[in-house]
């Protein structure tokens, strides 16, 4: 490869239940990075944790009918030792161990959920001295941990819902608890996405279900009191020279029945990735001064977490214009049908520029207290 342009290693797959959309974002992201401008390394994680060289072909990286798809595990084992002597990726393979792949200038790590988004490979790339796309440390582990969210947005005075946090070895809410949340509640793993793991619950006696449903991603729970209101987003960008800014707010509806004929009660894994039941609104069909204060109050959460690169931020809006955060993604999706690149484009920022925005800025950041 040559050495006259910025080595870019996109990193996907994973261990986390989003291993597949993971795949998909990547897919997405190798269709679009400038090639004259870039060279691209493809790295998989396998679903076990291997780290193999990935394919570049994004025909490879797409839901076909309703197969998701995975990261080849044959192919070359590669690692990323923490070691920033090292020289970058290294081959594994018995005949070539220990060999020197590929020098990288920036990793774009394309991963969601645990093992990825949380500040875990964030921090292997902190030990190599590799720049990379997105949040920090903190953030990544505070942006996953959907306690710690709530906690620091509500500490930077941001409007957040109504929960109860179940940890290990507490199986239910206690009465008062249920009569503080009332019904319906929605039960989700603490530290997941993709709404994998979540349940609607509309009686109490579905609960214990709905807990064990969550405990499946994550012996952590949380029991949120139902919002009432539109689900609208708004993605975050940094710049190179530090400047952060919001794209026009999204609105996400569910209009039709999914493929077993049912319509989803909220917008669900099915709903995002394998049905054709939502239209998106962008920009959301909101009034001038509520788009404006959405966009600062998403900023706002960026900061409150210490957020870098960028993030999705999601609201409901509520019938009367009340506002409430809902989450902070710190890597939303990157498919074709992510409201983070769509929304940016809507913006006036076409899905190339807004790659080559998220590297150039990892590349100015750098790593550690620089």
């Amino acid at each position: 490869m040559s050495r006259d342009k910025v080595r870019v290693a996109v990193v996907f797959g994973g261990r986390s239940s989003e291993h597949a959309i993971s795949c998909i974002s990547a897919g997405s992201v190798l269709s679009h990075l400038d090639r004259e401008r870039y060279e691209v390394v493809p790295v998989g994680i396998t679903r076990s944790g291997a780290w193999v060289l990935g394919t570049d072909d994004p025909r490879q990286l797409v839901i076909s009918g309703r197969e998701l798809p995975s990261v080849d595990e044959s192919r070359t084992a590669l690692a990323l030792p923490g070691d920033p002597t090292r020289g970058g990726l290294v081959v594994l393979d018995q005949d070539r161990a220990g060999e020197v792949f590929s020098g990288v200038d920036v990793v774009f790590p394309v991963l969601h959920g645990p093992f990825g988004e949380d500040g875990t490979i964030q921090g292997l790339l902190e030990m190599a001295g590799v720049p990379y796309v997105g949040a920090g440390v903190l953030a990544s582990a505070a942006g996953m941990d959907k306690e710690f969210t709530k906690k620091l947005l509500a500490a930077g005075g941001l409007p957040i819902g109504d929960l109860v946090v179940l940890r290990r070895g507490t199986d239910t809410l206690t009465p008062e608890q249920r009569d503080r949340l009332g019904l319906p509640v929605f039960v989700k793993p603490a530290r997941a996405g993709s709404s994998v793991g979540i349940t609607r619950v509309t009686d109490w006696a579905d609960l214990p279900d709905a807990i064990a449903t969550a405990r499946e991603h994550d012996p952590k729970v949380l029991v949120e009191a139902a919002i009432e209101g539109r689900e609208v987003e708004v993605a975050v960008l940094e710049f190179p020279d530090g400047t952060v800014r919001a794209s026009v707010p999204a609105e996400i509806r569910i209009v039709g029945p999914g493929a077993g004929g049912a319509t989803p009660e909220f917008y669900d894994f099915e709903a995002k990735y394998l049905d054709d039941v939502c239209e998106f609104d962008i920009p959301a069909k909101l009034g001038d001064a509520e788009s404006e204060r959405l966009r600062e109050l998403a900023v706002a959460a960026f900061r409150a977490l210490d957020g870098q690169g960028l993030a999705r931020v999601d609201f409901f809006v509520g019938p009367n214009g009340e506002v409430t955060v809902n989450e902070v993604n710190t890597m939303p999706g990157f498919t074709s049908i992510s409201m983070f690149p769509r929304a940016w484009a809507v913006t006036g920022l076409d899905y190339p520029t807004l790659l080559t925005t998220l590297v150039e800025t990892a590349l100015a950041r750098g790593t550690g207290l620089r």
